[in-house]
């Protein structure tokens, strides 16, 4: 309760701030829960071993049972034999942008939260000058303690951009090396059905 009183003396641009850390709270749970669920053993291994058998109809079968991102690449190669590179690359860019939600959020955070503080201090600042204005010098305390509480908006600004940076970076780089994944065997199984279509 003290830790939250001495935030509300931060002034109305607190609640922005608020709305930022609820925003990202949000957002992290939500893409935590994602990756964590892509996270699951990938058969795509088996998938390649099928279609290098021949097996093509076993492998789509599979593919159509997984909702992970390699496997729906995998389906639509599978799927459009005449071209998979390209329908692989479609369902490949459409998968790592779902991956990506989110993450625009995150770093308009990043980058807002700290000039959201900085605004409060200065409105702060603003205020604390007019009542030097109004009272003189005769009360320094009640200069001394407005700026004081200015000081509070950018603190918290700051802390929501540092909070937030790190589960933002992390997903980020997890969206990296699902890309990668995605990427190489994509063309493990192009350069598979190219080599079977061509016996």
């Amino acid at each position: 309760m003290f830790l939250l009183g001495e935030l509300l003396k931060g002034g109305w641009i607190m609640i922005p701030l608020a709305f930022c850390s609820l925003a990202t709270v949000t957002v992290v749970i939500e893409r935590w829960t994602f990756f964590r669920r892509i996270e699951a053993k990938q058969p795509a291994d088996e998938v390649l071993a099928l279609v290098d058998r021949g097996q093509t109809d076993q492998a789509l079968e599979l593919v159509k049972t997984s909702s992970l991102p390699v496997m729906k690449v995998f389906k639509a190669g599978l799927s459009h034999s005449k071209q998979p590179g390209k329908a692989m690359e479609a369902v490949g860019l459409a998968e790592i942008s779902t991956m990506r939600q989110g993450l625009p959020v995150l770093e308009t955070i990043v980058t807002l939260s700290p000039l959201l503080g900085l605004l409060g201090t200065i409105i702060g600042m603003i205020n604390s000058f007019h009542i030097m204005t109004l009272t003189g010098s005769s009360q320094p305390h009640a200069v001394t303690g407005g700026v004081a509480e200015a000081l509070i908006a950018t603190a918290t600004g700051i802390s929501v951009a540092v909070i937030t940076l790190i589960p933002y970076n992390y997903f980020l780089a997890r969206v990296e090396r699902e890309t990668e994944v995605i990427e190489q065997y994509a063309t493990r199984l192009e350069l598979t059905l190219s080599g079977y279509s061509e016996e």
